[in-house]
């Protein structure tokens, strides 16, 4: 029995939904085992459950909203493109 494990943020009912579906077919497809199979467990981590460059995503949202730069990317905020 396959089992599929899904780590992130907070999805809605229907987004999880979406998510095993996809995930069981394409993994059935893939490796040629029936979808019935398939054990999908998700689970879902807060942001203050969260750290990444060992600085807690809570805080760097946090971080983003209180400074100028508003605009997030992978190493934390970014400032806006002002208009020339």
């Amino acid at each position: 029995m396959p089992v599929i494990i899904v780590n992130g943020p907070a999805l809605s009912l229907e987004k999880k939904r979406d998510l095993i579906k996809g995930l069981t077919e394409v993994a059935s497809r893939v490796m040629g085992v029936p979808e019935e199979a398939f054990v999908v467990l998700v689970n879902e981590n807060p942001q203050e459950n969260v750290g990444v460059g060992g600085i807690l995503l809570a805080d760097r949202k946090q971080s983003c909203e209180e400074s100028i730069e508003v605009k997030p990317k992978r190493s934390g905020c970014r400032k806006r493109k002002t208009e020339v």
